[in-house]
């Protein structure tokens, strides 16, 4: 008798739907995901009053930390004399702009310090009879587009002049 040889069979999973699986969970967590609020920097848009308002030319309050320290106006100072000095200017007008410019060499916690002591205002328990509420920090590609337009940085030369 003979006796016949079975071919074995190779076991396989069966993956011709994997991918629609795939994508299935990837829409579901795409859906489903709850993206945290920053809890960074607190900027704010203008309102649609504010652009109803003709725009008045006025000088800003030029804030410019160095790698090693900060002048407020063409003025060394300390973030803890900064608010004493912006007092007088913002009492007068509240929505005055302050300009917060930062070195590439400085550090990145000196410029989250001068916001912070600029924000102090902003809290319920101000100590301050003002509120410094038009805080603007140039990005890098602003800064770059006014070098394309001027030919130079306006704020590395603004003290010079």
């Amino acid at each position: 008798m003979k006796i016949e040889r079975r071919t074995r069979t190779e076991s396989e999973i069966p993956t011709s739907s994997m991918a629609d699986i795939a994508f299935l969970l990837i829409i579901f967590f795409m859906v489903t995901t709850v993206f945290s609020a920053t809890k960074g920097l607190e900027l704010t848009l203008p309102t649609d009053e504010d652009t109803d308002k003709p725009a008045e030319e006025e000088e800003a309050v030029f804030v410019h930390i160095f790698d090693d320290y900060i002048t407020v106006d063409c003025k060394p100072m300390e973030p803890d004399d900064i608010l004493p000095y912006l007092e007088p200017i913002l009492t007068v007008n509240a929505t005055k702009p302050v300009i917060l410019y930062t070195d590439a060499e400085a550090e990145y916690q000196d410029m989250v310090r001068v916001y912070d002591v600029l924000a102090v205002t902003k809290t319920e328990d101000n100590p301050w009879p003002f509120k410094v509420q038009n805080i603007s920090i140039p990005t890098q590609s602003e800064v770059q587009e006014y070098i394309g337009l001027f030919g130079s940085n306006p704020f590395e030369t603004r003290c010079n002049e």
